[in-house]
C-alpha cells in the first residue's frame, strides 16, 4: 500500500536542500535518511532521501543526486510516496494509518447512520473526515476525542458524539431554531 507521507515546498539555500510538508505521524521513520520514495507525478522519482535536519521548525530535506537550487526547485510541489505493508500499525494504541480509517461507516453513539469516510484531511491543527452522507452530500468531522469517541477497525466504524449542528441539516437548524424563538 502506498501512502502520501510529504510535499516537497520550496528550495532552502544552494545546495539542493528542500523544505518539506510532512503528511505522516512518523516522519522520523518514512522519512529517514537512506528512505526510497515513489512520487506524484511519477516522472520525478523515486527519490532518495540523503539527508535530513529541522531548521526553524520546518523539515529540510536533500535527495541523491540533487545537488543545487535548481534540482531543488524543478521538485517544488511533488508529493512523497512511501509503500507501507497494509498489515503495519503505528506504534500507538490510539493512531491509525489514513487506509485504516477509509470507507469506516460513522454513525452517532445512538447508532444513527451519517456516511462513510471517503477523505481524510490533514491541517495544521488536527485532522478531518470528510464523510460522504447517503443523501449524497458531505460533512466534516474533526477527528478529535470530544467528537469522535470511538474507533472500531473489526466492527469497520467510526462512532462520534457530535455537538449540535456539526452534522444537523440546514433546515433543521433553522427549524430547531424557529421553534426556540417562538418559545
Amino acid at each position: 500500500m502506498q501512502l502520501v507521507v510529504g510535499r516537497i515546498g520550496r528550495a532552502h539555500g544552494i545546495k539542493g536542500e528542500v523544505t518539506v510538508e510532512v503528511r505522516t505521524d512518523e516522519p522520523e521513520l518514512r522519512l529517514a535518511p537512506g528512505a526510497v520514495l515513489a512520487t506524484d507525478p511519477a516522472s520525478t522519482g523515486p527519490l532518495t532521501i540523503e539527508s535530513g535536519r529541522v531548521h526553524s521548525g520546518r523539515l529540510l530535506l536533500r535527495f541523491e543526486g540533487v545537488r543545487d537550487r535548481t534540482g531543488a526547485e524543478a521538485l517544488r510541489n511533488t508529493l512523497l510516496i512511501a509503500d507501507v505493508d497494509p498489515d503495519e500499525l503505528p506504534e500507538e494504541e490510539d493512531e491509525y494509518y489514513d487506509h485504516q480509517l477509509m470507507d469506516l461507516d460513522v454513525v452517532t453513539a445512538d447508532g444513527t447512520e451519517v456516511g462513510r469516510i471517503t477523505e481524510i484531511s490533514h491541517l495544521p491543527t488536527q485532522d478531518l473526515f470528510i464523510v460522504e452522507r447517503p443523501d449524497g452530500s458531505e460533512v466534516m468531522i474533526p477527528f478529535v476525542s470530544e467528537i469522535v469517541s470511538e474507533i472500531d477497525l473489526e466492527e469497520q466504524r467510526a462512532v462520534i458524539t457530535p455537538p449540535p449542528g456539526l452534522i444537523d441539516d440546514r433546515a433543521e437548524i433553522a427549524s430547531t431554531r424557529d421553534a426556540e424563538a417562538e418559545s
